[in-house]
């Protein structure tokens, strides 16, 4: 595992303090012992400062459900999934879905590319995965966040920082595009809501998103609302080739 190059000079001087070279102390074709143990120990030392570090790099797993850090979306399948956003890992990537979800961009967007067992992408304004809001691109935050199911995660195009307002949530653990696409939130409630949304690329009759709006702002669901799915539909495993993508 490669550390910052501040890290690997406080460890370097943790060793340097003792006096420690790169190989251990003769003394009369014997090893110094107690050199030995000053060397075992300053290289304990300075593993501990670089674990340390290397946790503080972790997220928390949960975070508190506070309502301006909350994303509502009321779908056509039949009602609200409510999101976890996480600014603490992803900020700029939350303050541009709370500025477009406020502005009202969007409200009526279908998901327009929904691959069973794998992922359903909307948040195209255009609605054929071209698109993006007026908004610049914005600069990777990618983190250590995990692509469990119910995460949700920004699409882009091959840019590393080409993100704008297209979005997937995942249906099942899709490990391979950790580190590869900003995570910014995950499904707290209404999972089954997602799972409902129609396949296709694009689906024949695709699932929109009657109504997005930031918790705190205070949004009712809308009233007219399709009746939630007896049975969610079964989920199957699908090819990771084909990932989130802004064309």
């Amino acid at each position: 595992m490669a550390f910052p190059k501040g890290l690997k000079s406080l460890a370097l001087a943790a060793m340097l303090a003792v006096g420690v070279s790169a190989t251990p102390a003769l003394a009369q074709g014997k090893v110094d012992e107690a050199h030995k143990a000053q060397v075992q120990q300053a290289a304990e030392d300075a593993a501990k400062v670089l674990n340390e570090a290397e946790k503080s790099k972790i997220p928390d797993a949960v975070v508190p459900q506070e309502p301006d850090n909350i994303w509502d979306l009321d779908l056509s399948t039949g009602g609200r999934v409510r999101i976890q956003l996480r600014p603490d890992v992803a900020p700029n990537h939350v303050a541009r879905i709370k500025e477009l979800t406020r502005q009202g961009l969007y409200n009526g967007l279908k998901f327009h590319r929904v691959i069973e067992g794998f992922m359903a992408q909307g948040g195209d304004p255009k609605g054929d995965g071209t698109g993006g809001s007026t908004l610049p691109d914005l600069k990777a935050e990618f983190n250590m966040l995990p692509h469990l199911r119910g995460t949700v995660s920004m699409a882009r195009a091959a840019s590393e920082d080409s993100a704008n307002s297209q979005f997937f949530i995942v249906l099942l653990p899709r490990m391979q595009l950790d580190k590869k696409y900003t995570v910014f939130g995950r499904v707290i409630e209404g999972m089954q809501y997602v799972d409902a949304i129609q396949r296709g690329e694009p689906p024949a009759n695709p699932t929109t998103i009657v109504q997005a709006s930031i918790e705190s702002d205070g949004k009712a669901p809308p009233a007219m609302l399709a009746p939630p799915p007896a049975v969610p539909p079964p989920l199957s495993s699908a090819p990771a080739s084909l990932p989130p993508r802004e064309n």
